[in-house]
């Protein structure tokens, strides 16, 4: 374990992705030393390459991930070697190096019918392949880090970095007159860059031994449905909201079951010392005013 500085060295992985990258920028405003690593550049089931990764550093964030829910669908296999067994391989690189790990999961892990907030202790219960591969990534990091790993989980992340819904709503209010978006789901929209301040938080409270290992819930606070999502994109924006119209999950059917209630409870963060992040439209509407989002209203419409 490297003590060069007091935040100590930070290894981020899954670098290129669209939290990773708002983890490095958030690192380097906070003049934290940070290395990150694409996955390109590191392949998180090869245990000799992780090792090698990880020496020297006090502190992991994992940001690498398969992330196509539809796609494990048919390739749970794959799915599982990323987010279980590299979530494994890397859990022990940690342990040996006696780094903290934050590792980031997803409410995919709990089975979604719940009217009430998940607590972070509540049963899990995946009901698709993605969220069975990510609870096997966080049964890893229990075992292995008990006491300095951290489980972050997150949901209905947006971000400039990379294709999200906030993005595809702003892009097709310059190709059609309404949308039909879903509102029987319900969830915390999160922009990534305000999750990004939470994990580099969570990490320096854990190096300065304030923040007990375990399982974190880094959504915003709040509720809404993908429709309220739009309409709060659309008003952020000067369009019209009343342009989105409600619909059902029944209209729009894919591969992997979704889950219909997606909103988490936070009370762990008060352990670590820290506030909840803050409700999902205040995130939103400082998000909106990004270049990357702004200048999607700037767009043409499709002839």
């Amino acid at each position: 374990m490297s003590t060069d500085s007091p935040a100590g060295r930070w290894l981020v992985t899954g670098a290129a992705g669209m939290l990773g990258q708002d983890v490095l920028a958030v690192l380097k405003s906070a003049g934290i030393d940070a290395v990150g690593l694409r996955r390109g550049d590191l392949d998180i089931t090869d245990p000799d390459a992780v090792r090698a990764a990880v020496e020297g550093a006090d502190v992991v964030v994992n940001c690498a991930a398969w992330t196509d829910v539809d796609g494990a669908e048919t390739a749970e296999e794959a799915a599982t070697a990323v987010n279980g067994t590299g979530v494994r391989v890397l859990a022990a690189a940690c342990a040996a190096a006696r780094a903290r790990l934050v590792h980031v999961s997803t409410d995919y892990v709990l089975p979604g019918d719940a009217a009430e907030p998940y607590a972070e202790d509540a049963a899990t219960g995946p009901v698709n392949a993605y969220g069975r591969s990510k609870l096997v990534g966080e049964q890893a990091v229990a075992e292995l880090l008990p006491q300095d790993g951290y489980v972050v989980r997150t949901a209905w992340l947006y971000g400039e970095h990379g294709p999200n819904f906030v993005a595809t709503m702003l892009k097709l209010a310059a190709q059609r007159d309404s949308l039909d978006v879903v509102d029987d789901q319900h969830g915390q929209p999160t922009w990534s860059h305000a999750l990004a301040r939470h994990l580099v938080g969570l990490g320096l409270a854990a190096s300065a031994g304030r923040a007990p290992g375990g399982v974190y819930h880094g959504t915003a606070s709040g509720r809404t449905t993908w429709m309220g999502l739009a309409r709060e994109t659309y008003r952020l924006s000067g369009l019209d909201p009343e342009r989105i119209r409600p619909t059902t999950s029944e209209a729009f059917v894919r591969p992997a079951v979704r889950p219909a209630f997606s909103v988490l409870g936070h009370g762990r963060w008060a352990a670590a010392g820290m506030e909840p992040m803050p409700d999902w439209r205040v995130q939103l509407a400082e998000a909106i005013t990004r270049p990357a989002f702004a200048d999607l209203l700037e767009l043409p419409p499709e002839s």
